[in-house]
């Protein structure tokens, strides 16, 4: 394998993990429900999407043809993660989980108004 090829996986799986890292950071950091669920829906469909790219160079440079086994896995996680995310959220809205004060827009009347 030539040293370009292996500097492009590497560069691949790097940016991969640093995808994740942030979006499990938001989890774990953001202040309410709506932030968190922001972090990993984006982030981390970026991450494990640069890991599978990485995937797909290195296994097929390694046989004679194209090694496509993992863009099943790309193309579930790139149809569900969005799906999932948005069930969830609307779930969310409809329990009128409390939000952070700093979170603006929110869909529903607040306590301190008339509405």
């Amino acid at each position: 394998m030539s040293v370009a090829l292996e500097i492009l996986i590497s560069l691949l799986l790097f940016a991969g993990a640093c995808f994740a890292l942030v979006g499990s950071l938001g989890l774990a950091r953001l202040q309410d429900f709506f932030m968190r669920l922001h972090g990993p829906t984006k982030a981390t469909t970026l991450g494990v999407g640069s890991i599978i790219i990485g995937s797909i160079v290195f296994f097929s440079s390694q046989t004679q043809g194209l090694s496509l086994h993992e863009l099943l896995i790309a193309m579930f996680l790139f149809i569900t993660a969005p799906v999932s995310a948005h069930i969830v959220g609307k779930a969310a809205l409809h329990m009128q989980l409390p939000c952070e004060e700093r979170t603006k827009n929110i869909p529903w009347p607040t306590d301190d108004t008339d509405n």
